[in-house]
């Protein structure tokens, strides 16, 4: 079922499934496997390569080489910016932590190199954005990989949007986060 909030149709998903990442169980899969790089929009492309070089020690010198052959970004089959990859398989920024896939960005900001982040679809993820002309389409996108985050969020019981707080905010504010808490109370 879908809904709107103001320019946004949102899948009743977000409130109806459970989710809570579990990186001991996955491994950060998501940020390895795909059919491309992580969604990019052209204003985190300008961020990231402003702050690359702050980025970098944090990177693997596989993800390096590949961003300096060719660049942070390639254009999917819609013509949209992606993370570049290591392999045709990680993406550039991945490292590994005792066999997990973290992001060298969100490292390179915990450690106050940077103030951005990582990009909002990595932060948003399992919500998939997709945009049209006069709204924005809120998704919950389910792959086999997050079956421990589902069975996690599950014994939780923790539904997609509270897991996903602080990115929701960051994408649309507080406001709109609010709406979806009392859109969850209505459904």
């Amino acid at each position: 079922m879908l809904l709107e909030l103001g320019d946004k149709i949102i899948s009743t998903q977000i409130f109806e499934q459970k989710f809570v990442c579990d990186l001991n169980a996955c491994k950060g899969a998501c940020c390895i496997q795909g059919d491309a790089g992580a969604p990019l929009s052209w204003s985190e492309v300008e961020i990231i390569q402003a702050d690359l070089e702050k980025i970098k020690p944090f990177m693997r010198a596989e993800g390096i080489e590949v961003i300096e052959k060719t660049d942070i970004y390639y254009l999917d089959e819609e013509e949209a910016p992606v993370t570049s990859l290591v392999n045709e398989q990680e993406c550039v920024f991945v490292q590994f932590e005792n066999g997990i896939a973290k992001c060298s960005i969100e490292e390179a900001n915990k450690q106050g190199a940077t103030t951005f982040k990582k990009p909002i679809s990595c932060h948003l993820y399992p919500i998939r954005l997709k945009k049209f002309n006069d709204y924005t389409a809120i998704n919950y996108e389910q792959w086999d990989i997050c079956s421990p985050a589902c069975a996690c969020g599950e014994s939780l019981n923790v539904p997609v949007y509270k897991f996903l707080k602080e990115p929701l905010i960051r994408a649309f504010g507080a406001d709109f986060y609010t709406e979806l808490e009392n859109v969850s109370k209505e459904l």
